[in-house]
């Protein structure tokens, strides 16, 4: 975190949201209560806090589950991490497809080998998808002794 402000009114808060994106840089807003909702609109991602309010937690990108501040950093990894994998699921199905599917078009491969293969690809991408957890539960583990959440 480069830059943090406190006790600001809202106002303050989505004026200075607005000159952070002017000067082009890319706003993390987190906020748990009413007078948030605005400003967590006007930033790049927002940030609800696990005991902010219902509004609040409606209108945040991510809602943290624990109140403790030092889950962000946590959050952020778990997002890149999930674009990654998103990312390897979406490449290796068009990999499969335009490999399998015009030869089961074709009818070179049976239908039952192709219904096989089409479950198999699906298999493949969601136990990828499955490491996902174990990355979660991996730095869950790794939090210092003491650390809440």
């Amino acid at each position: 975190v480069d830059e943090w402000r406190a006790a600001c009114t809202p106002e303050q808060k989505l004026a200075a949201v607005r000159q952070m994106h002017a000067a082009g840089r890319r706003v993390a807003m987190v906020g748990d209560g009413i007078n948030d909702v605005a400003v967590l609109a006007g930033a790049g991602v927002s940030i609800a806090m696990a005991n902010a309010a219902d509004v609040t937690r409606a209108n945040a990108d991510c809602l943290l589950l624990a109140p403790d501040l030092g889950r962000i950093p946590d959050a952020i990894l778990m997002a890149r991490r999930a674009r990654q994998v998103i990312r390897q699921n979406i490449a290796w199905a068009i990999v499969y497809n335009f490999a399998a599917v015009p030869f089961a078009a074709a009818g070179l491969v049976a239908p039952w080998l192709a219904a096989i293969g089409m479950s198999a690809s699906s298999l493949v991408v969601i136990a990828n998808a499955l490491r996902l957890r174990n990355d979660a539960r991996d730095s869950t583990s790794r939090r210092p002794a003491g650390a809440d959440g």
